[in-house]
């Protein structure tokens, strides 16, 4: 065994324990193992049944408020298992200080981290904070709601329906997300060239409507990834990368992003591939595994996710990460997710569909590039074929006009054409 982000070994019972029981209790809950070494080693413990009384004392004295957890005796009376569940009271703290877990280390959380707890116990979400900026107009989320939903009378009962006003508060911080103007950041994106060092173009889109940015990102998109084909009379509209992936894309990062944050969603736009990178990580209580398969969804911003879904922009269900893989079920290249605990990678490639190759030529192209020679040793260890193969699959693939080859003997190197 060894430690994880829920999972503490405690060879002896020290204080030190009690900033994990705070940590678990904030956040997504976790296990501390009593008499075992850093090294997941069952060392034992000399009283199992005095240490249950200890660990239990310590809690109940040091913690407030009062965690939910267990305590079960394991391993032929050698050691313990203390089981914290989140905690609906948040945030718990031991000596006045609110903890959670970075990886295997257990550590004081900052000043903002705070604030979302003590909302968290409160069941307030920051959007449903009173907004800072109260002079606020909505011609933009007015005409969206004339075009897609034929609403023809708004005014501030409307506003009161979506959940962005009320007598008491005024305007909440989801209405100045939704306003012509606001103090909120938005969306950076960058269109590189050949390389990182070659920037074509860069523009960013902040202090608007989150509707206006989503527009304005989506029109950005269409001059690099879309392109009209004449064929005979008609014209066809070719998509290098498919739009509704990348609506999916750039709507998730806008509704599901933490907003007490003052920095941009980074969009990186390459030659292959977008980059979509939003702030936040999951919210608490969805594991990666539950967000990426589409099991779960929770909803970070449930009334700014709303208004997406009445315009018709989103599926409010959490539909997303599925609607990207299953736009991309045809290509060879699938988009990519990574989730991290401060945001949330989203990588849209190019759509291929090459029906010439192989299913063995297939594994292979998909550890290629349109933009970096590779040399075998930069294939090969990838794929699940011997080195020899792997070149013949290569030298194939060359003459099918699929790839291109340069350079000979160890100096050989692939790209795709």
């Amino acid at each position: 065994m060894r430690e994880t982000r829920i999972l503490e070994f405690k060879e002896t019972i020290t204080n030190t324990f009690l900033k994990t029981v705070s940590a678990f209790s904030n956040y997504n809950g976790g296990t501390i193992l009593f008499g075992v070494d850093d090294n997941g080693n069952v060392k034992g413990l000399l009283d199992v049944k005095q240490a249950c009384l200890d660990i239990e004392n310590k809690i109940n004295d040091s913690i407030s408020p009062q965690p939910n957890y267990t305590l079960e005796i394991q391993n032929n009376d050698q050691t313990i298992k203390l089981t914290v569940k989140s905690g609906l009271q948040k945030p718990y703290l031991y000596k006045s200080k609110a903890y959670k877990r970075n990886d295997t280390a257990t550590i004081e959380v900052d000043t903002l981290e705070f604030s979302r707890l003590v909302l968290d116990g409160k069941n307030i979400s920051f959007e449903e904070l009173p907004c800072k900026d109260q002079e606020l107009s909505f011609e933009i989320l007015q005409c969206k709601l004339k075009e897609n939903i034929y609403i023809e009378t708004f005014n501030q009962d409307t506003l009161k329906t979506l959940n962005l006003y009320d007598n008491i508060n005024g305007y909440n911080n989801a209405a100045g997300l939704l306003a012509d103007k606001n103090h909120f950041s938005g969306i950076d994106i960058v269109k590189f060239g050949e390389n990182i060092s070659i920037i074509q173009k860069r523009v960013t889109f902040e202090h608007i409507s989150v509707l206006e940015i989503y527009e304005k990102a989506l029109a950005v998109f269409r001059d690099y990834y879309q392109y009209e084909v004449i064929q005979g009379a008609d014209r066809k509209m070719v998509e290098k990368i498919p739009e509704a992936a990348f609506r999916e894309a750039i709507a998730n990062a806008l509704i599901h992003r933490v907003w007490d944050i003052n920095s941009h969603i980074r969009v990186s736009m390459f030659d292959d591939r977008i980059e979509v990178v939003s702030l936040g990580g999951l919210p608490a209580g969805i594991t990666a595994e539950e967000y990426l398969s589409g099991k779960l969804s929770i909803l970070r911003n449930r009334n700014l996710a709303n208004v997406f879904y009445r315009l018709g922009l989103v599926e409010i269900f959490g539909t997303g990460i599925t609607r990207i893989k299953q736009l991309y079920a045809e290509s060879l290249i699938k988009p990519e997710f990574e989730v991290s605990e401060n945001a949330i990678k989203i990588v849209l490639p190019i759509f291929e569909t090459n029906v010439n190759l192989t299913e063995d030529e297939k594994v292979i192209y998909k550890f290629l590039s349109k933009t970096m020679l590779k040399p075998i040793s930069e294939i090969a260890p990838y794929v699940p074929f011997g080195k020899s193969k792997t070149t013949q699959l290569l030298k194939a693939m060359e003459k099918k006009g699929v790839i291109a080859v340069e350079g000979k003997g160890r100096g050989t190197k692939y790209i795709i054409k």
